[in-house]
């Protein structure tokens, strides 16, 4: 059983139960959640490695459940188109793959049926995920680990909530050597049998119809789900918009960012895949320092954010400065006021909000320099910080592909309640000193006509 304790040890593997192998299961299963991909997925591959060591096959189990947290038809619909290229990707690694809807979802009652070696799966910080978790812990009666396959430098490694880039990134850095490298695919030595398939899944059967769930947000037509779509965008990003990144990243017109978020979020393409492609590419050093300095510092200090702030989605996730500055100015009258039907609905006098409004809305997607814009206009017409907050989080997470996201929660404690930010003086009015941008200052920087024109060309169809 050495080789099951090596596994066991690596810096990825969280073990949840001590709970002993049960070496005269079945099987050795996956349960499959953050990272839906059948390659580049390192719990996938430490769930065959240990399946080897047991001389047993791999299935991968998904449950298809309802009403998830602020998911709506987008989420899912997105998410399900995703499905096929992992079923395809599995079958041919040799590997099972079972595939159940609410309400046969459960992950301990298909257990119950298996009688698994052992049950895998991955890491993911938000608190109803990881809620899910503990359950299975407590009640699955093998032994269950999980795996932080989402990340490039496990999260356990940073110890503790980091509380700016700078303090994050010395240490992200630092291990980036060690972890920083391509994630080999491990073969299978046991095949899953057709003669063990429980239920496979058939690309042309509506997983969705009748599931329970919010359908009033329609599907993000900008975008098809999969890791064959998300490989395809990387090529794009690589071929046509990684050279200029440093340059044209904060530039919504021209659009010279990657795109990759939904599928980043879905687990449809690997973090892994992503960094060592742009690594090896021979655009300019600034340009791949520059994404890099996102893709991994950035994205991994939301990570931490969330794994480590139990109030990572509300206003009481923010820094006690920005606390104080924003109670002095609570009273500050506000100039314009919206209520968040108008906000919605993309109805406030400032055309270059609404553009971005109508962006997400329509797109499921909004541009990262807008998005900054987006959530602190939302503080400047609301009444309180905390309603602004919560809003915002809302409309996130409802018409966002990547919303209920990491990087999600982190960017609007960062333009609201001053999270991985510095104070900013002088004080102004209603934001104290959390960092000011305004229609003006904003659209200096890039072509903001341009940009509310392309929007408007799109809402026309």
């Amino acid at each position: 059983m050495s080789s099951i304790d090596t596994i066991a040890n690596n810096p990825y593997v969280t073990a949840r139960t001590k709970k002993s192998l049960n070496v005269d299961g079945t099987c050795v299963v996956y349960w499959m959640q953050r990272s839906q991909r059948a390659t580049d997925n390192r719990a996938l591959n430490i769930a065959v490695a240990a399946a080897n060591a047991l001389s047993k096959p791999v299935v991968v189990f998904f449950g298809l459940r309802r009403n998830a947290h602020h998911a709506n038809y987008r989420h899912y619909h997105f998410m399900v188109q995703g499905l096929a290229d992992v079923a395809e990707g599995l079958q041919k690694r040799g590997i099972g793959f079972v595939l159940r809807r609410h309400p046969e979802h459960d992950i301990v009652r298909f257990c119950a049926q298996v009688r698994p070696c052992l049950v895998i799966s991955d890491e993911d910080p938000l608190r109803r995920a990881e809620r899910g978790r503990i359950r299975a812990a407590r009640e699955l009666a093998a032994s269950f680990w999980t795996v932080d396959s989402d990340v490039i430098v496990p999260s356990r490694l940073l110890g503790k909530e980091h509380y700016a880039a700078r303090t994050i990134r010395p240490k992200i850095h630092k291990e980036l050597p060690r972890f920083l490298t391509r994630v080999p695919e491990v073969r299978v030595k046991v095949r899953w049998q057709t003669a063990l398939r429980l239920q496979s899944l058939n690309p042309e059967t509506k997983l969705l119809d009748e599931l329970p769930m919010e359908s009033a947000v329609g599907p993000a037509n900008s975008f098809t789900g999969g890791s064959e779509a998300a490989r395809s965008i990387l090529e794009r990003f690589l071929t046509d918009r990684l050279n200029g990144y440093s340059k044209n990243r904060n530039h919504p017109e021209v659009d010279g960012t990657s795109q990759l978020s939904p599928y980043l979020h879905f687990g449809h393409i690997g973090p892994h895949t992503v960094a060592t492609a742009v690594q090896q590419t021979d655009a300019p050093a600034e340009d791949r320092k520059a994404f890099l300095e996102e893709f991994i510092v950035r994205r991994e200090l939301a990570v931490n954010f969330v794994r480590y702030n139990p109030k990572y989605d509300c206003y009481d996730s923010g820094e006690p400065w920005a606390d104080q500055t924003l109670r002095l100015h609570a009273k500050d009258s506000r100039l314009y006021l919206y209520a968040e039907e108008q906000l919605e609905n993309a109805e406030t006098h400032d055309p270059l909000w609404n553009a971005a409004q109508k962006q997400m809305a329509l797109t499921g997607w909004m541009h990262g320099y807008l998005r900054m814009y987006w959530a602190k206009k939302i503080l400047e017409w609301r009444r309180s910080p905390a309603e602004a907050h919560e809003i915002a989080v809302r409309l996130n997470d409802r018409y966002e592909l990547d919303g209920r996201d990491p990087n999600g929660y982190a960017g609007i404690a960062w333009a609201i309640v001053g999270k991985h930010d510095r104070a900013w003086g002088p004080e102004r009015p209603v934001y104290g000193k959390i960092r000011y941008m305004s229609y003006a200052s904003t659209s200096r920087k890039f072509n903001s006509k341009a940009y509310i024109q392309r929007i408007a060309a799109l809402e026309r169809g």
